[in-house]
């Protein structure tokens, strides 16, 4: 496995929260860096991180930026034990989806809602109507609102 740095945004106010965005398969932390500097309050450091190079089983062992190996998609494959653990359950989570993703399907993230709802107290599942396999300005100014609510100065 091979890795890249993180891309550290640091705080312009006095630091007194830090935010780590983890990206999704195949992305980098670089890609989100500018994205998450917006939402972000003054007060707040951003660490986004890239995952690790390694072969991903989902896609036929081509090698890109994943946390784990994701072995299939299907709500019946293989469990993804790296992904079973949840440290804290009284950490916030807010969790979008568009609904007309063509890659993860809405259903699957309503599924993924359901079963977070069961280890974790505070999640939110937001529906972005429209919205493919992507981000939209309605879910980047939701992300927002979360923050500043979650992290406080």
């Amino acid at each position: 496995m091979t890795s890249v740095s993180p891309v550290v945004i640091a705080a312009t106010a006095r630091h007194t929260a830090t935010l780590i965005f983890f990206h999704g398969l195949g992305d980098t932390g670089h890609g989100w860096a500018s994205s998450m500097g917006a939402v972000r309050s003054p007060h707040i450091k951003v660490i986004c991180p890239t995952a690790p190079i390694m072969p991903v089983t989902l896609n036929a062992g081509f090698r890109m930026p994943s946390w784990f190996d994701l072995r299939s998609l299907e709500p019946s494959g293989p469990e993804d034990e790296e992904g079973e653990a949840i440290g804290n359950k009284n950490t916030p989570l807010l969790q979008g989806h568009g609904d007309c993703d063509p890659i993860v399907p809405y259903r699957w993230g309503q599924l993924t809602a359901s079963v977070l709802k069961q280890f974790m107290t505070q999640t939110e599942f937001k529906t972005y109507e429209g919205m493919m396999h992507t981000s939209c300005a309605e879910e980047m100014s939701d992300m927002k609102k979360f923050i500043d609510k979650v992290l406080k100065p």
